[in-house]
């Protein structure tokens, strides 16, 4: 197969070069993007040979400008609760290690106060019944007056920008599951549908009315949402049911993005996705992302069933990262075809985790940029990669 990626050809800012490569064109090399670390990693990692000034995060002084991924440029909306749950968080129980706590929302919590840090065991969601909602609802009012922007100022600056523009499309099942429970939502859904219906139409006509007034003035080239409701076994509800409750409100906000010319929508889901590609297809989202390859959402495989009608981001399989660096050359080698053709940004299929040493890390960045056909010259330039060599034939 021919490769979308020329290094003869002209030099492509940013934003022409994501633009091109999630429209399958050529490229002069693909874009480097990553999705994070956990600060376990990073705590290894110094002790390792990461300097001790780069830390997790964006911007300046993070890994991710350290190891040179590509930036991009964000869009304002305004979607989070306003005003927020003030106040300080109680504590209702101590004892043994623990502490019971009930948080400014109303959610209480059991939580570890020594040994190992532990997820907390929830006893009670912020929202259990139509009383909890109510206070909720009246926060996510579109016409609050603190969710102005000067749309038309932030548009003047960034069309003319070299990096890819991106503007948040919201969550519409997972910030219900935060506010709720997995549980608790998963028995919602049938014991009150209609107050389940009622929240995410409230939080759908929320991000409607954020982007219709931003996408006045603003040229995103991509959406970027979020939902993480899958597991390694499939959604946590059926996916009738999702394109029931979700699917018109999610289509209403994906037809508006692409009236307006952007046509690269993703969410954020971990899991095993397959189940929901096709509502999600149906509704204009056409990018999956983060691609958990283990769970079965495998770039590879998801591509040879839907072709070019769907968009990748992600999808190398963040195990394969802590074992040799023949499995790591073998995991990209892998991806080379969907490379090649286009439509996909590679990256680790979710926050690199702590088994992956320094070593292999720099190791696999740097095979990675040889796949994307980044020059040794370009690569150079990139600190940590400067003395690492490269054996990818690509």
């Amino acid at each position: 197969m021919k490769s979308i990626i020329n290094g003869t050809s002209t030099r492509l800012t940013h934003r022409e070069r994501f633009r091109r490569q999630m429209h399958f064109q050529t490229v002069d090399r693909g874009v480097h993007w990553e999705f994070g670390y956990l600060q376990e990693t990073v705590d290894r990692w110094h002790k390792e040979g990461l300097p001790s000034e780069i830390t997790a995060g964006e911007g300046a002084g993070s890994i991710e400008s350290y190891f040179g991924v590509d930036p991009v440029a964000w869009a304002p909306t305004s979607t989070d609760l306003i005003p927020g749950f003030s106040g300080h968080t109680k504590i209702l129980k101590q004892g043994d290690g623990k502490q019971t706590v009930q948080s400014p929302d109303g959610t209480i919590a059991e939580v570890q106060t020594e040994g190992e840090a532990t997820i907390p065991h929830y006893i009670k969601m912020a929202i259990s019944n139509r009383d909890d909602w109510k206070r909720f609802k009246e926060r996510l009012d579109p016409a609050t007056p603190e969710r102005a922007c000067d749309w038309e100022k932030a548009g003047e600056e960034l069309l003319h920008s070299d990096l890819p523009v991106w503007i948040g499309l919201g969550s519409f099942f997972g910030t219900p599951r935060n506010w709720i429970g997995f549980e608790n939502l998963a028995i919602m859904c049938y014991d009150d549908r209609e107050l389940v219906e009622e929240i995410v139409e409230t939080l759908a006509n929320l991000y409607y009315d954020q982007l219709e007034k931003a996408l006045r003035y603003i040229e995103p080239d991509f959406a970027a949402g979020w939902e993480d409701i899958c597991f390694r076994n499939g959604p946590m509800i059926s996916p009738q049911m999702f394109r029931e409750i979700v699917g018109p409100r999610l289509k209403r906000v994906c037809d508006l993005l692409r009236a307006h010319g952007c046509d690269v929508i993703w969410t954020d889901c971990d899991g095993d996705v397959r189940p929901l590609i096709p509502v999600w297809l149906e509704c204009g989202l056409n990018c999956m992302f983060p691609l958990e390859v283990h769970p079965g959402s495998d770039p590879v495989e998801i591509r040879k069933e839907y072709g070019k009608q769907i968009l990748l981001r992600g999808g190398v399989n963040k195990r394969i990262l802590a074992q040799s660096k023949k499995d790591i050359l073998d995991e990209l080698k892998r991806l080379e075809p969907v490379v090649n053709e286009g439509g996909f940004i590679p990256g680790v299929d979710h926050r690199t985790p702590q088994d992956v040493s320094y070593e292999n890390y720099k190791y696999y960045i740097r095979e990675k940029l040889a796949l994307l056909g980044w020059s040794n010259h370009d690569i150079a330039h990139v600190w940590p990669l400067r003395k690492v060599e490269s054996v990818f034939h690509g």
